[in-house]
């Protein structure tokens, strides 16, 4: 067996991430508890409710477990409807409770990624339309400015937005986020007064926070045609223009490059400080017309693909290394956001995560400026629209009880996370099916 160990640079980030909507519990006052309240709307009928109980506190043993692991570093979001539950209303005992939060993560050497938007709006904003509403932009500028005043001792690293791109096909153009509309041009539509945001925000945080490192996370989704057919190539080629480089590109140049006309948004240029890069899998496109609403685009998995459990992600390692070839497109450093796998069983997580770790040392080795990587996620939690049907935690949850389970997946992090590499032990003892991928002989 080869003997062999991959390092990564010293002060390298390593961690896990949350969302607030998915582990908080009792967020009753957000667009998606009000969703998750009608019937069809959640696989299964299942409801977020306690979620992981962080909002109760719970959140200390659990960033106990992530630091005793090895971690160094946590992202996490603030919710919007907590801190501004009515549009003249500011909950300061929410901001306290934050400050607590980011109090707990430095003492425990976990430095904080702090996201700002993460899928959920307050009810009084979604009422008001959402993000459809061109008046938005200025509403979450509002709210941040209040929120990075109150926050800014303990963070200098901020998301301003977490994947724009899912959120406005999930939610205006496919129906499964609430709103749950199914409009592609409402999809554009929001997708441009999230840039307008995501700018205002930059702007926001940089002159109250000079030295403070701002970008968008992106979910970056390799998309690649089935077949040598013409109409194949042309569907994957303009979905990844649409999905991917949309979003990104405007907060390098501003302009937003739709199919048919481009929107100039001039005070997005120039408005990241680091690309956030969330990756889980990759598709082959073929052409459908059926499927207009998508570009015309199925994907779909390859018939031989290593599925999680429920058939939800590929275990597509190559796909990673592509989505960081792509990210030095933006020049600029690239930080890992989220990367994982729904593995109730923890059966497939162990090899996804070290090959997934190998494809990333893979890019650091030729100089490409990755600066860091937050696995998804530090403990099962409420998974939007698929409820608790998907399991993505290392650490596993029990709904019922609260407790905690302890999977492999959490020794082997812990072991990369404190060797700052992955060696040839770790993929023998954990994953020994991935070796001859990993280290061949």
């Amino acid at each position: 067996m080869a003997q062999a160990t991959i390092h990564f640079p010293r002060g390298f980030l390593w961690g896990t991430a949350t969302a607030a909507h998915q582990v908080e519990g009792n967020n009753t006052n957000n667009n998606w508890w009000a969703w998750e309240q009608v019937d069809g709307h959640i696989l299964n009928g299942h409801k977020s409710g306690l979620a992981c109980d962080w909002w109760g506190g719970r959140w200390k043993d659990d960033l106990d477990r992530a630091a005793e692991t090895g971690q160094n570093a946590h992202r996490f979001s603030i919710e919007w409807s907590r801190i501004q539950p009515t549009p003249d209303q500011w909950d300061e005992s929410a901001l306290e409770r934050y400050r607590i939060m980011l109090r707990g993560m430095l003492e425990r050497g976990l430095a904080p990624m702090l996201t700002l938007h993460h899928f959920s709006n307050p009810l009084w904003l979604e009422d008001q339309g959402g993000w459809e509403n061109d008046d938005t932009p200025q509403k979450f500028a509002t709210f941040v400015r209040k929120a990075v005043e109150a926050l800014k001792e303990y963070v200098s690293y901020w998301v301003t937005i977490n994947e724009p791109n899912v959120y406005a096909y999930a939610a205006y153009s496919e129906g499964q986020f609430p709103p749950g509309k199914r409009n592609i041009n409402a999809c554009f539509h929001v997708m441009t007064n999230m840039v307008r945001g995501h700018a205002m925000a930059y702007k926001i945080i940089h002159e109250i926070q000079p030295e403070a490192r701002v970008g968008l996370s992106m979910n970056y989704r390799s998309l690649f045609p089935a077949t040598a057919s013409p109409l194949d190539k042309f569907v994957a080629r303009t979905q990844s223009a649409i999905f991917n480089d949309l979003i990104p590109m405007a907060a390098k140049d501003g302009k937003l490059r739709f199919i048919f006309k481009t929107v100039s948004i001039p005070e997005a240029a120039n408005t990241q400080d680091f690309l956030g890069v969330n990756y889980y899998s990759r598709d082959q496109v073929s052409f459908d017309l059926t499927r207009g609403a998508a570009l015309f685009g199925r994907m779909r998995y390859p018939k031989d693909a290593d599925l999680s459990g429920t058939g939800f992600i590929a275990n597509e390692p190559d796909g990673f290394h592509e989505a960081l070839k792509w990210g030095l497109k933006f020049n600029i450093p690239m930080v890992v956001t989220e990367n994982g796998v729904e593995d109730h069983e923890d059966r497939m997580r162990p090899r996804y995560i070290a090959q997934h770790i190998q494809q990333m040392w893979r890019a650091v080795n030729y100089n490409w400026p990755v600066k860091g990587y937050f696995h998804w996620s530090l403990v099962d939690n409420f998974e939007w629209d698929r409820g608790w049907t998907q399991r993505f935690g290392l650490w596993g949850l029990d709904v019922e009880t609260q407790a905690r389970i302890r999977r492999s997946s959490v020794d082997l992090y812990a072991d990369i996370c404190k060797e700052n590499g992955l060696s040839s032990e770790m993929v023998a003892k954990y994953c020994p099916e991935a070796m001859s991928k990993i280290f061949p002989d």
